[in-house]
């Protein structure tokens, strides 16, 4: 699927070493086939020293290639976008993970058309996360299957029609992670307040959520089912979600994904109005040169 095909990751950071660390571990790309940009030159030492990858630290070098990954913070893909124009090959395609940026963003800002953008989560670092998708027509089915591949080792992937889903799921599923992870916090937290120590705390907490996550995956029953399951009629479980109820913990989750799907949304209006051109002001009638 790859074979003859450069990739090239703007900005490696954290998300782009995953998926570099996932093409090379599955053997989908060799690494002489990949390059790199980043600002810092002991980044890019770092990366050519652990992958053996080629490195650059000029994005509009690297960009030269047949599928360009946008792995750049959100707050300098305007300036990205800016050094990289009209440098990407006609044929190749684009795939942005920049979080928030709009694919008309993108699309304007780099005068190309064929875009795929993704919203990975962090369990993607270790191979284990799930990334929504959706790219533009102009992506040929063999680009949307060589994007899929690149997804796939971040761990699952899924498909949207429409890219209105992609905030949805950075509501969900991006911002998942922390939902998740406040939890484990107050869990522990819990644990220890009756006497644990904080090291068996942990182990108890990640344990149970792993298992209770792995059962979940590989059960046919609803959640709810599955919560009804361990509560016995006037057992601890009962007493427990009692107070879950009580505290109104659907509503203030509900409530928290909600408000991450305005933020979403929010932030993609910012990144397009910070990549957009300034137009220049054109001078009154009245004015005007006659």
């Amino acid at each position: 699927m790859f074979s003859d095909t450069r990739l090239a990751f703007i900005g490696a950071g954290v998300m782009g070493e995953a998926m570099i660390r996932g093409l090379l571990a599955k053997g989908l790309v060799r690494a002489d086939a990949i390059s790199a940009s980043h600002p810092r030159q002991s980044r890019l030492d770092e990366l050519t020293s652990r992958f053996g990858i080629r490195t650059t630290s000029s994005n509009r070098k690297a960009a030269e290639a047949d599928i360009v990954v946008l792995t750049v913070k959100p707050q300098v893909l305007p300036v990205v976008l800016t050094e990289i124009r009209q440098a990407i090959p006609p044929r190749a395609f684009v795939l942005s993970i920049v979080a928030g940026a709009r694919i008309q963003t993108i699309v304007e800002g780099l005068e190309h058309r064929s875009v795929v953008r993704c919203m990975p989560n962090t369990p993607a670092q270790i191979g284990e996360g799930i990334t929504v998708w959706t790219a533009t027509p102009e992506v040929q089915p063999r680009q949307r299957e060589q994007a899929q591949a690149i997804l796939r080792a971040l761990g699952k992937e899924l498909y949207v029609g429409e890219e209105g889903f992609l905030d949805m799921a950075t509501a969900v599923s991006g911002t998942g992670p922390t939902y998740v992870f406040m939890l484990m916090e107050a869990l522990i937290d819990a644990a220890v307040h009756l006497g644990f120590s904080r090291a068996d705390a942990r182990e108890l907490v990640v344990q149970t959520i792993r298992g209770s996550a792995s059962f979940a995956e590989q059960s046919d029953l609803h959640p709810a089912e599955l919560r009804n399951m361990v509560t016995s009629p006037g057992g601890t479980s009962a007493a427990a979600l009692y107070q879950l109820e009580k505290g109104a913990l659907r509503t203030v989750l509900s409530k928290a994904v909600w408000a991450a799907y305005q933020r979403s949304v929010a932030l993609g209006q910012i990144a397009r109005a910070a990549a957009s051109p300034v137009e220049p002001s054109l001078p009154d009638d009245e004015d005007a040169p006659r």
